[in-house]
């Protein structure tokens, strides 16, 4: 139950605070390298870069785990997965592989930098 819930505000969270930071990136960009240069300062300035950072990690965890739990719905869709113990276990691989998928994703990403 809490998997869906969790699938149903990833899914929302992604669609909200991921479009308004793509359009106020994109409006910054078209308004010239002043409203450009505040977004960046905003972003990677502000508190040491933590707000990028927690924009960041928190859009990479929910698309991880939107991924995992869509995946989990579309086999419980097939109709494989109904026994307890094993639907129990689905729901806890989905949290553990975002988790997992998220500090690799920042991990491979701060290796590249």
């Amino acid at each position: 139950m809490i998997v869906s819930i969790v699938h149903r505000i990833t899914g929302d969270g992604m669609a909200t605070v991921g479009t308004v930071v793509l359009v106020w990136w994109l409006a910054a960009i078209s308004g010239g390298a002043a409203s450009y240069a505040t977004f960046q300062h905003v972003f990677m300035e502000v508190w040491g870069g933590a707000i990028g950072y927690l924009f960041g990690i928190g859009l990479t965890l929910s698309f991880f785990q939107h991924l995992a739990t869509g995946i989990r719905h579309f086999v419980l869709d097939v109709g494989a997965n109904y026994e307890l113990k094993s639907n129990r276990a689905g729901s806890i691989a989905t949290m553990v592989f975002s988790v997992l998928a998220t500090v690799a994703f920042w991990a491979y990403l701060t290796m590249v930098k």
